[in-house]
């Protein structure tokens, strides 16, 4: 085992706690749900990045390549200032929703080099512009611009002409589970030498000001040689000590927020959040603590780096204040230590036959899932109540979004889709995250799938929460293909499989899955209309809101991936079958499930519609109206090729081993044609004696691929388009009640601000559902063999 992989059996054990600091701290916390206390939802609004250095947070806390222990007690980040910016750069800045001509998007350049999974190393680069921020002229522009224009970038305002940038690197090295070196490293691209202040911040998180709890931590200078010393008094998790290589200005003020810059009234204590700012760039020199004590603190380093050259700060943050010795004996051996246990550890887990270039661009993939971490605090019934220090929120919220979510209670560390742009959990974008990351760290793959099925996750009634914006809405139920993924790649890993977690989860997904077919299939007939389901501006209604026609749409999509659902949950149940026979009896239940939903999208009954077009030979969705009337909406989306991921073979040792299991498979085959005559082969054996379980029958599937691996339609250079390429010259146009309704290929930027301002599956590639269609043409190909083959269709 390498060093890394025994830290991580350390942690999985319990042993010694890795895990416990990491880049917990978000990219961005204001603009969320969660910080939002406004009578009618408008989140961006509220809270903006200009309010965000002067009011303390009530939920989570964000930072520069930040970083804080699991329950974000305490939070160290990097502030930068070039001596021309109106602000500290404390955190990333970027548009909302509603500023950005295609919605929120951050404007600032960063990158997640590297990390190990449990953060003994980790790398960032941020791109420091040595002009002033063009704050102000990112906003203006971009509002200007209508959604036909491309975004205004950061690069388009010319900052980083002649190449006026700092490269600021931020390395952090554990020397143990409580001892963490930090490195910042500033390297001057341009030609002329630039100022640049570097303000390594440490502050608490502020749970006092609510009334929840009144007990407040201190931080205060220690005052001991060789090196200036910020000690954290904190009772849980105790004392800490942040040691500064050097001889920087140690500034201190209260992470409190300032109302009389916000509000125009008094503040409560005369040094509030945006104190250090305050003394840094409007050189007020009250604005901080002359005491030295306070909840926020930061050691300040200035330099005038010369053309080329690079300065750099070293500080440690560690349980133990070293009593006068030197905390930075080691550091450089350490670092160097670190930095080779990570080469080693993923010389591991990247295939050596890749090129250089490949390796890394697997590393750094890897680096941004490690980075991408946060700690995710919002209590839904303390949001929804209010604090009692506080005023109460307004009475809208009762009825608002997230009010039937009064069990949710989320404080814990979860893979984020983005820590800028999505700093909220979604739990489809969840699920897939688990892949990559079962390959690095497979503990930590498991437990993310199974904290949303815990009890004050998941709903009383079975939903898993969506994301934050609505817990209610609907994401395509992907948690038993990832679990299932998870415990076959952890199984191949370790050459033996975590039943106990396989288990756990099964359970708990029957319950989804009884929520599915209890509040999702509104005539009882198995076609599924399961609503947003991701896809967000694919077709021409918000499958969220009430239709503008009445009635409902019948999902190829929901119903597919319901399809799928059931296969995933009938292969947990029959590796749980091979050591505790009374899983075949469940097994059975969903292979009878499967069995009605794919005859019901082939042929739906007597006065229904199927999902399949015999013509056209493609799935649609089918528009159903109050006065019992529907029709198929012929667009050919990736609704039509989802269809494809409800697909299993079944070997044929597994159903030796599982003679129960079997006899009722053959007896249904035998006895109800009328329901298996449209499900794919399955009196038929294929390559290996396989059976396939499939929506597809061969002819089905060849159809569908004459769509999807034509370059005029689906096929592009670079994977599966979301929305045919044919769209663009003939829209899919739907008038009702005199509006015209439509569906256009747009292979960039949404003109829609259906879902968001930037939410666009019109055309783009998604990598999740391109990775889903390889994997079910790899299990149609187990079972069809080398000789089934479709043509290819070049433009």
């Amino acid at each position: 085992m390498t060093q890394e992989e025994i830290r991580l059996s350390e942690s999985g054990g319990r042993r010694k706690h890795w895990k416990r600091w990491g880049p917990y701290l978000s990219e961005r916390a204001w603009g969320t749900v969660r910080e939002d206390y406004s009578r009618f939802g408008d989140a961006w609004e509220y809270l903006s990045h200009d309010d965000s250095r002067s009011r303390a947070y009530r939920w989570n806390e964000d930072g520069l390549a930040g970083i804080s222990d699991r329950r974000q007690t305490m939070c160290f980040a990097v502030a930068l200032w070039n001596g021309r910016d109106p602000m500290l750069k404390e955190r990333l800045f970027g548009l909302t929703g509603h500023e950005g001509n295609h919605g929120e998007d951050v404007k600032e350049y960063y990158f997640y080099l590297d990390s190990t999974p449990t953060h003994s190393y980790m790398k960032y680069l941020y791109k420091y512009p040595q002009a002033e921020f063009p704050y102000r002229r990112l906003v203006e522009e971009n509002r200007r611009r209508g959604k036909n224009r491309p975004e205004f970038e950061l690069l388009d305002t010319g900052v980083f002409n002649d190449d006026r940038y700092f490269d600021v690197f931020v390395e952090y090295a554990k020397a143990d589970t409580e001892d963490i070196l930090i490195r910042i490293t500033a390297a001057n691209r341009g030609t002329d030498a630039a100022k640049l202040h570097m303000l390594p911040t440490v502050w608490f998180r502020n749970t006092w000001s609510w009334g929840r709890s009144t007990r407040r931590p201190e931080l205060h200078e220690a005052r001991r040689a060789p090196n200036p010393v910020i000690e954290l008094n904190h009772n849980h998790p105790g004392n800490r000590w942040l040691h500064c290589d050097g001889s920087p200005e140690l500034l201190f003020t209260e992470n409190e927020t300032n109302a009389k810059r916000l509000f125009g009234s008094e503040n409560r204590t005369p040094y509030v959040k945006d104190g250090i700012n305050d003394y840094i760039v409007q050189r007020t020199r009250e604005a901080v603590n002359p005491e030295h004590t306070g909840t926020k603190a930061a050691a300040h380093y200035e330099f005038t780096v010369g053309a080329g050259e690079t300065v750099a700060v070293r500080l440690r943050l560690a349980d133990t204040d070293f009593k006068g010795e030197n905390a930075f004996a080691d550091f450089d051996k350490t670092f160097a230590l670190r930095q080779r246990e990570a080469d080693e550890f993923y010389a591991t887990v990247i295939p050596q036959e890749l090129s250089a270039d490949a390796r890394n661009v697997m590393r750094q993939g890897f680096a941004g899932m490690l980075w991408s971490k946060q700690f995710y605090h919002y209590v839904i019934q303390d949001w929804l109540q209010g604090d009692p220090g506080c005023a109460p929120p307004p009475p809208e919220r009762r009825k608002g979004r997230n009010h039937e979510w009064t069990h949710l209670y989320n404080a814990d560390v979860i893979s984020m889709p983005d820590k800028w742009e999505y700093p909220w959990y979604a739990a489809w974008d969840l699920a897939f995250h688990c892949i990559p990351l079962a390959l690095v760290d497979s503990d930590f793959a498991k437990e993310q799938l199974t904290l949303m099925l815990r009890e004050w996750y998941m709903h009383p009634n079975g939903q898993i929460p969506a994301y934050e914006w609505s817990f209610g809405e609907v994401n395509p139920p992907v948690h038993a293909w990832a679990a299932w993924r998870v415990y076959k790649m952890d199984k191949k890993r370790k050459g033996y499989g975590d039943r106990a977690f396989l288990q756990r989860v099964f359970h708990k997904l029957m319950l989804n899955f009884t929520w599915w077919v209890n509040r999702k299939d509104a005539d009882g007939m198995n076609i599924f209309q399961g609503g947003f389901l991701g896809l967000d501006n694919i077709g021409v209604f918000d499958r969220s809101a009430p239709l503008p026609t009445g009635g409902y749409i019948e999902q190829s999509d929901g119903t597919s991936w319901m399809a799928m659902y059931t296969l995933n949950l009938l292969a947990i149940a029959l590796e749980l079958a091979a050591s505790e026979p009374c899983y075949e009896d469940v097994a059975s239940k969903f292979w009878e499930h499967f069995i009605y939903i794919a005859n019901a999208m082939s042929h739906r009954g007597d006065d229904g519609m199927g999902l399949w077009h015999e013509e056209d030979g493609f799935f649609y969705d089918v528009l159903k109206l109050p006065d019992g009337t529907h029709f198929p909406m012929k667009i050919r989306s990736m609704v039509g090729l989802i269809p494809l991921f409800a697909v299993e073979t079944l070997e044929a040792e597994v159903l030796d081993k599982l003679p129960d299991f079997k006899r009722r498979l053959e007896w249904f085959v035998d006895n109800r044609p009328d329901l298996t005559e449209n499900v794919a082969s399955m009196r038929s054996e294929g390559a290996g004696e396989r059976r396939l379980l499939a929506i597809a029958d061969p002819e089905k599937l060849r159809s569908i691929l004459k769509f999807m691996l034509d370059e005029r339609e689906f096929l592009s250079p670079y994977g599966i388009r979301a929305l045919s390429q044919i769209h663009r010259d003939n829209p899919y146009r739907l008038s009702v009640q005199g509006l015209e309704h439509r569906v256009d290929y747009e292979p960039g930027e949404s003109s829609t601000g259906l879902f968001g301002g930037n939410s666009n599956w019109r055309g783009p590639i998604w990598f999740p559902v391109n990775y889903l269609l390889v994997e079910s043409l790899q299990k149609f190909h187990h079972y069809l063999g080398n000789d089934f083959k479709v043509e290819f269709r070049e433009s």
